[in-house]
């Protein structure tokens, strides 16, 4: 069966469960074309999704195999600068190719270390997790994490192509693949009441098949390719984000084991839900039916007053703001997100008090 291709700006995104279609794509004529090449993994993606790339890409057993810990606190200015140390210590030139195989964190050090390094050499992903594979596959955004604000630093920077190979899903816990499932879940909120009823039906824990992941970057890509800075329509993605990305920062700086990225994104959507129904007009019935499925599909996380002003103070530094004024995007309705909704701080803490309620 050949593999699914789905075009972006600038490069394609291929879907197949085959991995000989996926590699063939590209690496056929890779090897004329590259003078080195470079793997960034971690200890997961090492263990896990590494063999079928050896296995199919023979060539790859001679390159540079760059080794991190997984986890957002190695999405560093360090782990980039160890990187930036390895390629210059094998002399990579511009015609190297980096390859990311790993989930988010994987592809947004690995693309910002690439598109940083000499002023940019090429690289491609291979996303191994549900979360990048819906969410991070498509879009271009790269970057690290500063003083725990995520993605603090970086640019939009387009892979070469994209390889998404959905038999890596049979490798992860079920915390990932949830994780993964909150940002399918936000693209349905946002764009389609429709997907919205039928993911909600759907069993997480089996593997999706290549057309059901395509539909999700197709939801995705759409919107990047109307608006690839993020000057409008792009913004929608970010619903349940300003407060998520909160609750992920204050998380990875206070927490042993802290929340994914999903977990947070889940806490975020339903106080952004609740802020859509106060500022947006967002139907009860429609703001109770959110509520409750993501109550019961996640986990719960204790927020308690006290970490309310460190929480605004995250907030305060997310990317969406203009000025002193804050802006979220939020729902009218499920289906459709408005963009650049002013939000004063006594409403966001009042969201935040919302959901501490909620779980006591």
């Amino acid at each position: 069966m050949s593999a699914i291709e789905i075009k972006s700006l600038g490069h394609s995104v291929y879907i197949s469960s085959n991995f000989y279609e996926l590699s063939n794509r590209f690496f056929s004529d890779a090897k004329n074309n590259y003078s080195k090449f470079v793997v960034l993994l971690d200890e997961n993606s090492s263990k896990h999704c590494l063999s079928p790339l050896l296995i199919e890409i023979d060539f790859l057993k001679d390159a540079l195999f760059i080794e991190i810990e997984s986890g957002e606190k190695n999405k560093s200015t360090a782990t980039c600068e160890r990187i930036w140390e390895q390629l210059a210590h094998i002399k990579a030139d511009r015609k190297t190719l980096f390859i990311n195989l790993g989930g988010g964190v994987i592809s947004d050090l690995g693309g910002f270390a690439a598109s940083t390094f000499k002023r940019g050499i090429d690289y491609i992903n291979f996303p191994t997790t549900l979360l990048a594979q819906v969410d991070a596959s498509v879009g271009g955004k790269v970057g690290i994490d500063l003083l725990n604000i995520k993605n603090a630093v970086g640019l939009f920077s387009t892979p070469k192509a994209v390889f998404i190979y959905p038999p890596f899903l049979r490798t992860l816990h079920s915390r990932q693949l949830l994780s993964g499932y909150a940002e399918m879940l936000k693209h349905a909120l946002i764009n389609d009441l429709e997907q919205w009823n039928n993911l909600k039906n759907l069993k997480v824990g089996k593997l999706f098949s290549d057309a059901e992941l395509a539909q999700q970057v197709r939801i995705k890509n759409q919107i990047i390719c109307l608006d690839f800075h993020e000057k409008s329509l792009r913004k929608s993605l970010n619903f349940g984000h300003t407060v998520g990305h909160a609750i992920e920062s204050y998380s990875l700086q206070n927490d042993k084991i802290p929340l994914l990225h999903g977990e947070a994104l889940a806490i975020g959507i339903i106080c952004e839900s609740y802020l859509s129904k106060k500022i947006c007009g967002l139907d009860q019935k429609q703001f109770n039916d959110i509520i409750r499925y993501f109550l019961a599909t996640f986990k719960k996380y204790k927020i308690k007053s006290k970490s309310f002003a460190t929480l605004l103070e995250f907030m305060r530094n997310d990317k969406k703001n203009e000025g002193n004024k804050m802006q979220l995007s939020l729902l009218s309705e499920i289906g459709k997100c408005e963009i650049n909704c002013v939000c004063n701080e006594e409403q966001l803490i009042e969201s935040l008090d919302y959901y501490r309620k909620l779980i006591e």
